[in-house]
Protein backbone atom coordinates (compact mmCIF):
# COMPACT_ATOMS: atom_id res chain seq x y z
CA UNK A 1 0.00 0.00 0.00
CA UNK A 2 1.45 3.43 -0.91
CA UNK A 3 2.42 5.54 2.08
CA UNK A 4 -0.19 8.16 1.15
CA UNK A 5 -2.96 5.57 1.55
CA UNK A 6 -1.97 4.59 5.06
CA UNK A 7 -0.78 7.95 6.38
CA UNK A 8 -2.84 9.77 8.98
CA UNK A 9 -2.55 13.54 8.77
CA UNK A 10 -3.44 15.81 11.68
CA UNK A 11 -4.11 19.46 10.82
CA UNK A 12 -3.84 21.81 13.79
CA UNK A 13 -6.20 24.74 13.41
CA UNK A 14 -9.36 24.92 11.34
CA UNK A 15 -8.58 28.05 9.35
CA UNK A 16 -8.19 28.39 5.61
CA UNK A 17 -4.66 26.96 5.61
CA UNK A 18 -5.77 23.68 7.16
CA UNK A 19 -8.92 23.44 5.06
CA UNK A 20 -6.84 23.96 1.92
CA UNK A 21 -4.28 21.41 3.09
CA UNK A 22 -7.03 18.86 3.66
CA UNK A 23 -8.35 19.46 0.15
CA UNK A 24 -4.91 19.11 -1.44
CA UNK A 25 -4.24 15.94 0.57
CA UNK A 26 -7.42 14.34 -0.77
CA UNK A 27 -7.47 15.83 -4.26
CA UNK A 28 -3.80 15.78 -5.20
CA UNK A 29 -1.96 13.46 -2.80
CA UNK A 30 -4.48 10.61 -2.75
CA UNK A 31 -4.82 10.51 1.03
CA UNK A 32 -8.18 8.97 2.01
CA UNK A 33 -10.41 11.60 3.55
CA UNK A 34 -11.04 9.49 6.63
CA UNK A 35 -7.30 9.65 7.36
CA UNK A 36 -7.35 13.46 7.57
CA UNK A 37 -8.32 15.07 10.88
CA UNK A 38 -8.65 18.78 11.60
CA UNK A 39 -8.29 19.93 15.22
CA UNK A 40 -9.97 23.29 15.89
CA UNK A 41 -10.41 24.96 19.28
CA UNK A 42 -13.42 27.10 18.28
CA UNK A 43 -16.88 25.74 17.41
CA UNK A 44 -16.61 26.72 13.73
CA UNK A 45 -14.11 26.31 10.90
CA UNK A 46 -12.73 29.07 8.72
CA UNK A 47 -10.46 30.90 11.13
CA UNK A 48 -10.35 34.58 10.19
CA UNK A 49 -12.70 34.01 7.23
CA UNK A 50 -15.88 34.44 9.18
CA UNK A 51 -19.42 35.68 8.79
CA UNK A 52 -22.01 34.77 11.38
CA UNK A 53 -24.76 35.88 13.73
CA UNK A 54 -23.22 38.28 16.25
CA UNK A 55 -22.34 36.56 19.57
CA UNK A 56 -23.85 39.38 21.63
CA UNK A 57 -27.19 39.92 23.35
CA UNK A 58 -28.21 42.50 20.76
CA UNK A 59 -27.89 39.99 17.92
CA UNK A 60 -27.46 40.96 14.31
CA UNK A 61 -24.58 39.84 12.09
CA UNK A 62 -20.83 40.28 12.14
CA UNK A 63 -17.70 39.84 10.06
CA UNK A 64 -14.41 40.62 11.73
CA UNK A 65 -12.62 41.70 8.57
CA UNK A 66 -13.06 42.31 4.88
CA UNK A 67 -11.56 39.90 2.35
CA UNK A 68 -10.94 40.87 -1.23
CA UNK A 69 -9.72 38.58 -4.00
CA UNK A 70 -7.84 39.43 -7.17
CA UNK A 71 -7.56 37.60 -10.49
CA UNK A 72 -3.83 38.08 -11.00
CA UNK A 73 -2.48 37.38 -7.53
CA UNK A 74 -4.67 34.60 -6.13
CA UNK A 75 -3.40 31.76 -8.31
CA UNK A 76 -3.25 29.03 -5.64
CA UNK A 77 -6.63 30.03 -4.26
CA UNK A 78 -8.21 29.79 -7.71
CA UNK A 79 -6.50 26.42 -8.26
CA UNK A 80 -8.28 25.19 -5.13
CA UNK A 81 -11.68 26.80 -5.66
CA UNK A 82 -12.06 25.76 -9.29
CA UNK A 83 -12.61 22.18 -8.04
CA UNK A 84 -14.94 23.01 -5.12
CA UNK A 85 -18.65 23.12 -6.05
CA UNK A 86 -20.96 25.78 -4.69
CA UNK A 87 -23.64 24.88 -2.19
CA UNK A 88 -26.43 25.71 -4.62
CA UNK A 89 -25.23 24.04 -7.81
CA UNK A 90 -22.73 21.16 -7.91
CA UNK A 91 -22.07 21.95 -11.58
CA UNK A 92 -20.73 25.41 -10.71
CA UNK A 93 -17.42 25.81 -8.91
CA UNK A 94 -16.79 28.44 -6.24
CA UNK A 95 -14.28 30.02 -8.61
CA UNK A 96 -16.89 30.26 -11.36
CA UNK A 97 -19.41 31.77 -8.97
CA UNK A 98 -16.96 34.45 -7.81
CA UNK A 99 -16.08 35.28 -11.40
CA UNK A 100 -19.75 35.51 -12.41
CA UNK A 101 -20.70 37.57 -9.36
CA UNK A 102 -17.84 39.98 -9.99
CA UNK A 103 -19.09 40.49 -13.55
CA UNK A 104 -22.63 41.10 -12.27
CA UNK A 105 -21.35 43.44 -9.53
CA UNK A 106 -18.14 45.02 -10.84
CA UNK A 107 -16.22 46.97 -8.23
CA UNK A 108 -15.67 50.60 -9.15
CA UNK A 109 -15.59 52.92 -6.15
CA UNK A 110 -16.82 56.42 -6.90
CA UNK A 111 -16.15 57.72 -3.39
CA UNK A 112 -12.88 56.15 -2.31
CA UNK A 113 -11.78 59.18 -0.26
CA UNK A 114 -13.96 61.71 1.53
CA UNK A 115 -12.72 65.18 2.48
CA UNK A 116 -13.26 66.76 5.87
CA UNK A 117 -16.04 68.93 4.42
CA UNK A 118 -17.83 65.73 3.26
CA UNK A 119 -17.11 66.32 -0.41
CA UNK A 120 -15.81 63.39 -2.43
CA UNK A 121 -12.10 63.78 -3.14
CA UNK A 122 -10.51 63.22 -6.54
CA UNK A 123 -8.51 60.16 -5.61
CA UNK A 124 -7.29 59.49 -9.14
CA UNK A 125 -4.29 61.74 -8.57
CA UNK A 126 -2.01 59.92 -6.15
CA UNK A 127 -0.21 63.04 -4.96
CA UNK A 128 3.32 61.62 -5.03
CA UNK A 129 6.14 64.11 -5.51
CA UNK A 130 9.65 63.49 -6.85
CA UNK A 131 11.07 62.62 -3.43
CA UNK A 132 8.22 60.16 -2.75
CA UNK A 133 8.88 58.41 -6.06
CA UNK A 134 12.61 58.29 -5.40
CA UNK A 135 12.03 56.79 -1.94
CA UNK A 136 9.65 54.21 -3.38
CA UNK A 137 12.14 53.29 -6.08
CA UNK A 138 14.87 52.89 -3.46
CA UNK A 139 12.68 50.59 -1.35
CA UNK A 140 11.78 48.46 -4.36
CA UNK A 141 15.42 48.21 -5.45
CA UNK A 142 16.92 47.23 -2.10
CA UNK A 143 17.29 43.50 -1.32
CA UNK A 144 15.27 42.37 1.69
CA UNK A 145 18.43 41.45 3.59
CA UNK A 146 19.48 45.11 3.47
CA UNK A 147 16.05 46.41 4.44
CA UNK A 148 16.01 44.07 7.42
CA UNK A 149 13.64 44.91 10.25
CA UNK A 150 13.31 48.62 9.48
CA UNK A 151 10.01 50.48 9.62
CA UNK A 152 8.09 51.95 6.70
CA UNK A 153 8.67 55.48 7.99
CA UNK A 154 12.41 54.84 7.90
CA UNK A 155 12.14 54.96 4.10
CA UNK A 156 9.79 57.86 3.42
CA UNK A 157 9.61 61.55 4.24
CA UNK A 158 6.55 63.03 6.02
CA UNK A 159 5.00 64.21 2.74
CA UNK A 160 4.51 60.63 1.52
CA UNK A 161 2.21 59.89 4.46
CA UNK A 162 -0.07 62.82 3.53
CA UNK A 163 -0.70 61.62 -0.03
CA UNK A 164 -3.94 60.10 -1.31
CA UNK A 165 -1.88 57.12 -2.47
CA UNK A 166 -0.73 56.25 1.05
CA UNK A 167 -4.19 56.79 2.52
CA UNK A 168 -5.74 54.42 0.00
CA UNK A 169 -2.96 51.84 0.21
CA UNK A 170 -2.85 51.75 3.99
CA UNK A 171 -6.62 51.46 4.42
CA UNK A 172 -6.86 48.73 1.77
CA UNK A 173 -4.20 46.58 3.44
CA UNK A 174 -4.23 47.99 7.03
CA UNK A 175 -0.64 49.23 7.06
CA UNK A 176 0.73 51.43 9.83
CA UNK A 177 3.85 53.62 9.51
CA UNK A 178 5.69 51.45 12.04
CA UNK A 179 5.10 48.23 10.11
CA UNK A 180 7.72 46.26 8.22
CA UNK A 181 9.22 47.99 5.20
CA UNK A 182 9.88 44.53 3.72
CA UNK A 183 6.17 43.72 3.83
CA UNK A 184 5.29 47.03 2.17
CA UNK A 185 7.82 46.31 -0.58
CA UNK A 186 6.32 42.86 -1.14
CA UNK A 187 2.83 44.34 -1.38
CA UNK A 188 3.98 46.96 -3.87
CA UNK A 189 5.49 44.25 -6.06
CA UNK A 190 2.59 41.78 -5.69
CA UNK A 191 -0.09 44.39 -6.37
CA UNK A 192 1.68 46.75 -8.74
CA UNK A 193 -1.23 46.18 -11.13
CA UNK A 194 -3.40 48.00 -8.57
CA UNK A 195 -1.47 51.26 -8.82
CA UNK A 196 -3.67 52.66 -11.57
CA UNK A 197 -6.90 51.32 -10.08
CA UNK A 198 -6.26 51.84 -6.34
CA UNK A 199 -8.69 54.79 -6.41
CA UNK A 200 -11.53 52.57 -7.65
CA UNK A 201 -10.35 49.13 -6.44
CA UNK A 202 -11.73 47.80 -9.69
CA UNK A 203 -9.35 44.84 -9.48
CA UNK A 204 -11.25 43.47 -6.48
CA UNK A 205 -13.22 40.24 -6.87
CA UNK A 206 -15.84 39.20 -4.32
CA UNK A 207 -18.02 36.24 -3.53
CA UNK A 208 -21.81 36.40 -3.51
CA UNK A 209 -21.79 36.39 0.29
CA UNK A 210 -19.23 36.99 3.00
CA UNK A 211 -16.07 34.81 2.79
CA UNK A 212 -17.36 32.22 5.24
CA UNK A 213 -20.57 31.56 3.33
CA UNK A 214 -18.99 31.91 -0.12
CA UNK A 215 -15.75 29.99 0.39
CA UNK A 216 -15.46 28.18 3.73
CA UNK A 217 -18.86 26.48 3.83
CA UNK A 218 -18.62 24.94 0.32
CA UNK A 219 -15.05 23.82 1.02
CA UNK A 220 -15.96 22.29 4.36
CA UNK A 221 -18.95 20.48 2.85
CA UNK A 222 -16.71 19.07 0.09
CA UNK A 223 -14.24 17.81 2.69
CA UNK A 224 -16.93 16.29 4.90
CA UNK A 225 -18.41 14.43 1.94
CA UNK A 226 -14.99 12.81 1.44
CA UNK A 227 -14.64 11.69 5.02
CA UNK A 228 -12.47 14.45 6.44
CA UNK A 229 -13.27 14.91 10.13
CA UNK A 230 -13.15 18.18 12.04
CA UNK A 231 -12.95 17.97 15.82
CA UNK A 232 -14.21 21.20 17.35
CA UNK A 233 -13.45 22.37 20.87
CA UNK A 234 -9.98 20.81 20.78
CA UNK A 235 -6.90 22.89 21.55
CA UNK A 236 -3.46 21.55 20.69
CA UNK A 237 -1.48 22.89 23.64
CA UNK A 238 1.94 21.52 22.75
CA UNK A 239 3.84 19.18 20.46
CA UNK A 240 6.79 16.89 21.10
CA UNK A 241 9.64 16.63 18.62
CA UNK A 242 12.32 13.98 18.49
CA UNK A 243 15.56 13.20 16.72
CA UNK A 244 18.52 15.44 15.99
CA UNK A 245 17.50 19.11 15.73
CA UNK A 246 13.83 18.23 16.37
CA UNK A 247 13.17 17.04 12.83
CA UNK A 248 10.34 14.63 13.64
CA UNK A 249 7.06 15.44 15.35
CA UNK A 250 6.05 12.53 17.57
CA UNK A 251 3.17 13.65 19.79
CA UNK A 252 0.40 16.26 20.07
CA UNK A 253 -0.95 17.28 23.48
CA UNK A 254 -4.67 18.07 23.51
CA UNK A 255 -6.92 20.10 25.78
CA UNK A 256 -10.70 20.47 26.04
CA UNK A 257 -12.28 23.20 28.13
CA UNK A 258 -8.89 24.11 29.56
CA UNK A 259 -8.15 20.61 30.82
CA UNK A 260 -5.79 17.96 29.47
CA UNK A 261 -7.56 15.65 27.02
CA UNK A 262 -4.93 13.12 26.08
CA UNK A 263 -2.39 12.92 23.31
CA UNK A 264 -2.11 11.88 19.69
CA UNK A 265 0.87 9.66 18.95
CA UNK A 266 2.16 9.95 15.40
CA UNK A 267 3.06 6.66 13.74
CA UNK A 268 5.89 6.12 11.30
CA UNK A 269 3.81 7.20 8.29
CA UNK A 270 1.83 9.96 10.03
CA UNK A 271 2.09 13.72 9.61
CA UNK A 272 1.05 16.89 11.42
CA UNK A 273 0.68 20.33 9.87
CA UNK A 274 0.47 23.14 12.43
CA UNK A 275 -1.05 26.58 11.84
CA UNK A 276 1.02 29.14 13.73
CA UNK A 277 -0.46 32.23 15.36
CA UNK A 278 -3.70 33.97 14.43
CA UNK A 279 -4.63 37.53 13.49
CA UNK A 280 -8.04 37.06 15.13
CA UNK A 281 -6.92 35.31 18.31
CA UNK A 282 -8.58 36.66 21.46
CA UNK A 283 -11.21 38.60 19.55
CA UNK A 284 -13.71 40.35 21.82
CA UNK A 285 -17.13 41.67 20.84
CA UNK A 286 -19.25 44.60 21.95
CA UNK A 287 -22.72 45.85 21.07
CA UNK A 288 -24.77 49.03 21.25
CA UNK A 289 -24.27 49.42 24.99
CA UNK A 290 -21.02 47.54 25.70
CA UNK A 291 -17.35 48.03 24.84
CA UNK A 292 -15.28 45.09 23.56
CA UNK A 293 -12.44 44.12 25.86
CA UNK A 294 -8.87 44.43 24.63
CA UNK A 295 -7.54 41.01 25.64
CA UNK A 296 -3.83 41.06 26.47
CA UNK A 297 -3.20 37.70 28.19
CA UNK A 298 -3.38 35.18 25.31
CA UNK A 299 -6.49 33.28 26.32
CA UNK A 300 -6.79 31.32 23.11
CA UNK A 301 -4.18 28.73 22.18
CA UNK A 302 -3.01 29.98 18.78
CA UNK A 303 -0.02 31.95 20.03
CA UNK A 304 0.72 29.76 23.06
CA UNK A 305 1.27 26.72 20.83
CA UNK A 306 3.81 28.53 18.67
CA UNK A 307 5.54 29.96 21.76
CA UNK A 308 5.86 26.46 23.14
CA UNK A 309 7.17 24.67 20.06
CA UNK A 310 9.54 27.53 19.14
CA UNK A 311 11.72 26.42 22.06
CA UNK A 312 12.56 23.18 20.24
CA UNK A 313 14.68 24.58 17.43
CA UNK A 314 16.07 27.97 16.33
CA UNK A 315 14.44 27.69 12.89
CA UNK A 316 10.92 27.39 14.36
CA UNK A 317 10.60 31.19 14.46
CA UNK A 318 10.19 33.88 17.10
CA UNK A 319 6.48 34.43 17.83
CA UNK A 320 7.10 37.27 20.28
CA UNK A 321 8.15 39.49 17.36
CA UNK A 322 4.55 39.32 16.09
CA UNK A 323 2.44 39.01 19.24
CA UNK A 324 4.55 40.94 21.73
CA UNK A 325 3.23 44.49 21.21
CA UNK A 326 -0.56 44.61 21.20
CA UNK A 327 -0.65 48.39 21.11
CA UNK A 328 0.99 48.19 17.67
CA UNK A 329 -1.02 45.27 16.30
CA UNK A 330 -4.60 45.91 17.46
CA UNK A 331 -7.41 47.40 15.44
CA UNK A 332 -11.17 47.46 15.62
CA UNK A 333 -13.92 46.76 13.13
CA UNK A 334 -17.70 46.99 13.30
CA UNK A 335 -20.77 45.63 11.54
CA UNK A 336 -24.10 47.42 11.29
CA UNK A 337 -27.25 45.30 11.10
CA UNK A 338 -30.11 47.49 9.90
CA UNK A 339 -33.86 46.92 9.81
CA UNK A 340 -34.24 49.77 7.33
CA UNK A 341 -32.66 50.50 3.94
CA UNK A 342 -32.56 54.22 4.61
CA UNK A 343 -28.81 54.42 5.29
CA UNK A 344 -27.82 52.20 2.35
CA UNK A 345 -30.07 54.15 0.02
CA UNK A 346 -28.62 57.47 1.14
CA UNK A 347 -25.04 56.19 0.75
CA UNK A 348 -25.93 54.98 -2.75
CA UNK A 349 -27.36 58.39 -3.60
CA UNK A 350 -24.27 60.11 -2.17
CA UNK A 351 -21.62 57.88 -3.82
CA UNK A 352 -23.31 56.72 -7.00
CA UNK A 353 -22.47 53.12 -6.10
CA UNK A 354 -25.15 50.48 -5.55
CA UNK A 355 -24.39 48.08 -2.69
CA UNK A 356 -21.72 45.63 -3.74
CA UNK A 357 -20.14 47.81 -6.42
CA UNK A 358 -18.39 50.34 -4.22
CA UNK A 359 -15.33 49.64 -2.11
CA UNK A 360 -13.69 51.08 0.99
CA UNK A 361 -14.95 54.60 1.55
CA UNK A 362 -12.45 56.40 3.79
CA UNK A 363 -12.74 59.72 5.62
CA UNK A 364 -9.13 60.64 5.00
CA UNK A 365 -8.99 63.40 7.63
CA UNK A 366 -10.82 61.52 10.38
CA UNK A 367 -8.90 61.05 13.60
CA UNK A 368 -9.81 57.37 13.70
CA UNK A 369 -9.10 56.98 9.97
CA UNK A 370 -12.57 55.55 9.55
CA UNK A 371 -13.59 53.44 6.54
CA UNK A 372 -16.76 51.58 5.56
CA UNK A 373 -17.85 49.33 2.72
CA UNK A 374 -21.42 48.50 1.68
CA UNK A 375 -21.63 44.90 0.39
CA UNK A 376 -24.23 43.47 -1.93
CA UNK A 377 -27.31 42.35 -0.04
CA UNK A 378 -27.84 39.84 1.41
CA UNK A 379 -24.25 39.57 2.63
CA UNK A 380 -24.99 36.51 4.79
CA UNK A 381 -26.43 33.36 3.31
CA UNK A 382 -29.13 33.07 5.99
CA UNK A 383 -29.69 36.81 6.37
CA UNK A 384 -33.19 37.70 7.51
CA UNK A 385 -35.51 39.34 5.01
CA UNK A 386 -35.64 43.15 5.16
CA UNK A 387 -32.34 43.21 7.03
CA UNK A 388 -29.23 44.95 5.69
CA UNK A 389 -25.59 45.11 6.71
CA UNK A 390 -22.57 47.38 6.42
CA UNK A 391 -18.99 46.80 7.56
CA UNK A 392 -16.28 49.21 8.62
CA UNK A 393 -13.01 49.61 10.48
CA UNK A 394 -10.70 52.24 11.93
CA UNK A 395 -6.92 52.08 12.17
CA UNK A 396 -6.48 54.56 15.03
CA UNK A 397 -8.47 53.30 17.98
CA UNK A 398 -6.52 55.10 20.69
CA UNK A 399 -7.37 58.73 19.86
CA UNK A 400 -10.62 60.69 20.41
CA UNK A 401 -13.05 60.84 17.50
CA UNK A 402 -14.11 63.94 15.59
CA UNK A 403 -17.76 63.70 16.67
CA UNK A 404 -17.48 61.49 19.77
CA UNK A 405 -14.85 62.75 22.23
CA UNK A 406 -13.67 59.27 23.16
CA UNK A 407 -11.14 56.78 21.93
CA UNK A 408 -12.71 54.19 19.66
CA UNK A 409 -11.26 51.53 21.98
CA UNK A 410 -13.51 52.93 24.74
CA UNK A 411 -16.68 53.36 22.66
CA UNK A 412 -19.88 51.39 22.67
CA UNK A 413 -21.42 50.38 19.37
CA UNK A 414 -23.91 53.26 19.64
CA UNK A 415 -21.03 55.71 19.97
CA UNK A 416 -19.23 54.22 16.97
CA UNK A 417 -22.44 54.70 14.99
CA UNK A 418 -22.63 58.33 16.17
CA UNK A 419 -19.09 58.93 14.90
CA UNK A 420 -19.97 57.40 11.53
CA UNK A 421 -23.17 59.45 11.24
CA UNK A 422 -21.22 62.58 12.12
CA UNK A 423 -18.86 61.99 9.21
CA UNK A 424 -21.69 61.13 6.82
CA UNK A 425 -23.67 64.22 7.77
CA UNK A 426 -27.06 62.67 7.01
CA UNK A 427 -28.71 64.54 9.86
CA UNK A 428 -32.24 64.21 8.50
CA UNK A 429 -32.16 60.40 8.75
CA UNK A 430 -29.84 60.04 11.75
CA UNK A 431 -32.59 59.31 14.28
CA UNK A 432 -34.17 56.64 12.08
CA UNK A 433 -30.79 55.02 11.51
CA UNK A 434 -30.12 54.90 15.26
CA UNK A 435 -33.54 53.42 15.98
CA UNK A 436 -33.26 50.67 13.36
CA UNK A 437 -29.58 49.70 13.67
CA UNK A 438 -27.72 47.23 15.85
CA UNK A 439 -23.95 47.63 16.03
CA UNK A 440 -21.46 44.86 16.70
CA UNK A 441 -17.93 46.04 17.48
CA UNK A 442 -14.91 43.74 17.26
CA UNK A 443 -11.60 44.32 19.03
CA UNK A 444 -8.73 42.25 17.59
CA UNK A 445 -5.43 42.43 19.48
CA UNK A 446 -3.37 40.89 16.67
CA UNK A 447 -5.08 42.12 13.49
CA UNK A 448 -1.87 43.77 12.28
CA UNK A 449 0.57 41.21 13.63
CA UNK A 450 1.62 39.90 10.21
CA UNK A 451 3.11 43.29 9.34
CA UNK A 452 5.30 43.66 12.40
CA UNK A 453 8.98 44.43 11.84
CA UNK A 454 10.96 41.23 11.57
CA UNK A 455 14.23 39.64 10.66
CA UNK A 456 14.44 36.95 7.99
CA UNK A 457 14.55 34.14 10.56
CA UNK A 458 11.61 35.31 12.67
CA UNK A 459 9.14 33.30 10.59
CA UNK A 460 9.83 29.59 10.02
CA UNK A 461 9.76 28.01 6.59
CA UNK A 462 6.65 26.02 5.72
CA UNK A 463 8.82 22.91 5.73
CA UNK A 464 11.91 23.49 7.88
CA UNK A 465 15.08 21.95 6.48
CA UNK A 466 15.07 18.23 7.15
CA UNK A 467 11.55 18.13 8.63
CA UNK A 468 10.43 14.54 8.27
CA UNK A 469 6.72 14.59 9.01
CA UNK A 470 5.58 18.08 9.86
CA UNK A 471 5.04 21.51 8.36
CA UNK A 472 3.92 24.95 9.47
CA UNK A 473 0.96 26.73 7.89
CA UNK A 474 -0.76 30.10 7.79
CA UNK A 475 0.11 33.77 7.88
CA UNK A 476 3.20 33.51 10.09
CA UNK A 477 5.38 31.24 8.00
CA UNK A 478 7.98 32.44 5.52
CA UNK A 479 7.15 32.15 1.83
CA UNK A 480 9.75 34.19 -0.05
CA UNK A 481 8.27 37.05 -2.13
CA UNK A 482 4.65 36.33 -1.21
CA UNK A 483 2.44 38.71 0.79
CA UNK A 484 0.64 38.10 4.08
CA UNK A 485 -2.87 39.28 4.96
CA UNK A 486 -4.13 37.43 1.89
CA UNK A 487 -6.06 34.18 1.63
CA UNK A 488 -3.59 33.26 -1.11
CA UNK A 489 -0.73 33.14 1.43
CA UNK A 490 -2.50 30.56 3.59
CA UNK A 491 -3.49 28.43 0.60
CA UNK A 492 0.02 28.53 -0.87
CA UNK A 493 1.50 27.43 2.46
CA UNK A 494 -0.87 24.44 2.41
CA UNK A 495 0.05 23.53 -1.14
CA UNK A 496 3.79 23.73 -0.38
CA UNK A 497 3.41 21.46 2.66
CA UNK A 498 1.30 18.81 0.94
CA UNK A 499 3.22 18.73 -2.33
CA UNK A 500 6.56 18.47 -0.50
CA UNK A 501 5.73 15.71 1.97
CA UNK A 502 3.63 13.63 -0.42
CA UNK A 503 5.76 14.08 -3.55
CA UNK A 504 2.82 15.42 -5.55
CA UNK A 505 3.81 15.48 -9.20
CA UNK A 506 2.10 18.78 -9.99
CA UNK A 507 3.45 22.28 -10.34
CA UNK A 508 2.61 24.82 -7.69
CA UNK A 509 1.25 27.84 -9.61
CA UNK A 510 4.00 30.45 -9.92
CA UNK A 511 3.52 33.77 -8.19
CA UNK A 512 2.26 36.65 -10.25
CA UNK A 513 4.97 39.25 -10.96
CA UNK A 514 3.29 42.31 -12.43
CA UNK A 515 6.53 44.09 -13.27
CA UNK A 516 7.44 41.28 -15.66
CA UNK A 517 4.51 42.38 -17.82
CA UNK A 518 5.65 45.47 -19.77
CA UNK A 519 2.09 46.75 -20.08
CA UNK A 520 1.45 46.51 -16.34
CA UNK A 521 4.84 48.00 -15.49
CA UNK A 522 4.31 50.95 -17.84
CA UNK A 523 0.79 51.56 -16.56
CA UNK A 524 1.97 51.58 -12.94
CA UNK A 525 4.86 53.90 -13.77
CA UNK A 526 2.57 56.27 -15.65
CA UNK A 527 0.15 56.41 -12.72
CA UNK A 528 2.86 56.92 -10.11
CA UNK A 529 4.30 59.82 -12.11
CA UNK A 530 0.94 61.54 -12.62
Amino acid sequence: MPASKRSKVHLVGGGMASLAAAAFLVRDAGVPGENVRILEQSPVAGGSLDGAPAPTRAGGYVTRGGRMFEDEHDVCLWNLLETIPTLDDPAVSVRQEIRAFSIEHPTHARARLINGDRTIADASRLGLDARDRADMTRLLALPERLIGSRRIDDFFQPHFFTTPFWCMWRTTFAFQTWHSAVELKRHFLAFVQEFDRIHTLSGVRRGRYNPYDSVVRPLQEWLTARGVRTDFGVTVADADFSGPAARRLSRLHLERDGAAAGTIELGEDDYAFLTLGSMTADTAYGDDTTVPELVRDKRDGSWRLWESIAKNAPDFGRPHVFCGNIDETKWESFTLTMASRVLLDRIQEYTGNVPGEGALMTWKDSRWLLSVVVPAQPHFRDQEENTYTLWGHALFGDVPGDHVPKKMDDCTGAEVLDELLGHLGFDDIADEVRETTRVTTVQMPYAGAQFQRRAASDRPLVVPDGARNFAFLGQFVEIPEDVVLTVEYSVRSAMIAVYHHFDVDKEIPPMHHGLSDPEVAWSALRTALA
